[in-house]
């Protein structure tokens, strides 16, 4: 572990974590994306009656003054930061500078927000991209700064590692107890279909099922289809942030995966019989792969008393069936 992260363990806030305020306001910075819209899901089902949230078009996370006005109307107790520019290897590869420059924006200005209005409770959500590009395998928490990052995304990934080290910062000079959480690859409705802008499974998703709709007999897939990776149901994420805001307090960012994985290839397969695509396939390995493998060690998470529950295989049906119904509304 380096020197910066073991110094920024160095913290006591005093704080035992417990059950949430049902009642209290809670801010789902990002409540309208992947993640922040099934948190909000989560916390409805909950029993949350004063969710807190407001679309980009309403409030600007980019625009200083206004997430302090923002933040100062409503004195919310709880913040769980899910809002953040994400997308896949083709867009943080095209757009780093917009990729850092707006994430880090974003963050700074809702982590200092609840810091001036003094939040009680805090989730910052980062993304497995923060660990090295050869991180021993699977990937423990304390594997952040031992290496060299992923080239087609270490602008995002450096704009994550800022958040959890502002989260740690906080910490250390505020006494606040506010965590961080490191999902895996996140999957499930409300995903970016997108062609530019997706991630790997929505993208396999649109291009198989356009693919089966059209009739087409080959699909052409980017890079080998031999890196390894480990997908969560987005739902499966939201109950993790609840159960971390209620039972875990620690410096230290929490790993939130299922702890398997498997070959991109084989997730082409399983997109493939989802959808009913029965064509052939082609892989362009003139195209990136990204990192080798990304497989979280989530020891610390089932320490506290969690673990994933949705079957991969209907987490992907789910998801099929949710593109299906939602051709005409989709983001990109």
């Amino acid at each position: 572990m380096t020197d910066v992260a073991q110094h920024s363990m160095a913290d006591n806030t005093g704080f035992e974590p417990g059950k949430l305020d049902r009642n209290a306001p809670f801010y789902v910075a990002g409540h309208r994306g992947l993640v922040g819209s099934a948190i909000w899901r989560n916390l409805e089902s909950a029993g949350f009656s004063n969710l807190l949230g407001r679309t980009s078009s309403e409030l600007d996370l980019k625009d200083r003054p206004a997430v302090f006005e923002y933040f100062a109307e409503t004195t919310p107790r709880y913040v769980v930061l899910a809002a953040a520019k994400v997308g896949g290897i083709l867009a943080n590869n095209t757009y780093p500078v917009d990729f850092l420059t707006e994430n880090l924006q974003i963050q700074i200005n809702v982590l200092d927000a609840a810091r001036e209005q003094g939040v009680e409770r805090l989730l910052f959500l980062g993304s497995s991209c923060i660990y090295p590009k050869f991180a021993e395998q699977p990937i423990s928490e304390d594997s952040l700064l031992t290496g060299h990052l992923e080239p087609t995304n270490d602008a995002y990934a450096i704009a994550k590692i800022a958040g959890i080290m502002h989260i740690q910062a906080v910490r250390r000079q505020d006494g606040l107890p506010w965590i961080s959480a490191m999902p895996t690859s996140l999957y499930g409705p409300g995903d970016n279909f997108s062609p530019e802008g997706s991630h790997v499974l929505p993208g396999l998703i649109r291009r198989y099922d356009e693919a089966a709709q059209q009739g087409l007999s080959t699909v052409t897939n980017w890079g080998t289809g031999s890196p390894r990776r480990e997908f969560l149901h987005v739902d499966d994420m939201a109950a993790a942030c609840l159960h971390l805001l209620e039972h875990y307090d620690g410096p230290q960012q929490v790993n939130v995966g299922t702890g398997s994985d498997l070959t991109i290839k084989e997730l082409a397969e399983l997109v493939a019989d989802a959808v009913g695509y029965n064509g052939s396939v082609e892989w362009d390995a003139s195209k990136p792969d990204g990192t080798p493998q990304k497989l979280l060690d989530v020891s610390k998470l089932a320490a506290t008393g969690w673990t994933a529950q949705i079957p991969f295989e209907d987490g992907i049906r789910d998801t099929v069936s949710w593109y299906r119904s939602h051709l005409t509304s989709l983001r990109g």
